[in-house]
């Protein structure tokens, strides 16, 4: 398991393990790849939809806790990722 993984805020074992199995393993991948489509590799690769994940993702990304996300953020990321839904859903 990654051990940098680890060290970012809001991600644990599960997560980090989770995010290793789909080709993110550095805090700069997370970051390169983002939040919302980090979320959509774990849910295609069968993680559960829980939108807990998606917090603790976008906390990972910008050092801050997952509770402050989900409380100041959560519709813009609802929002995005309903669009990202919507066109996965396309292809």
């Amino acid at each position: 398991m990654s051990e940098a993984l680890l060290s970012l805020r809001n991600i644990g074992p599960v997560t980090a393990e989770w995010l290793q199995r789909v080709g993110i393993t550095t805090p700069q991948a997370l970051r390169d790849v983002g939040a919302i489509a980090a979320y959509m590799r774990l849910l295609d690769a069968g993680s559960p939809d829980n939108l807990n994940a998606l917090w603790a993702l976008e906390g990972a990304v910008q050092a801050r806790d997952f509770v402050d996300i989900a409380r100041n953020e959560r519709e813009r990321l609802l929002t995005e990722l309903a669009a990202i839904r919507e066109w996965h859903d396309i292809e």
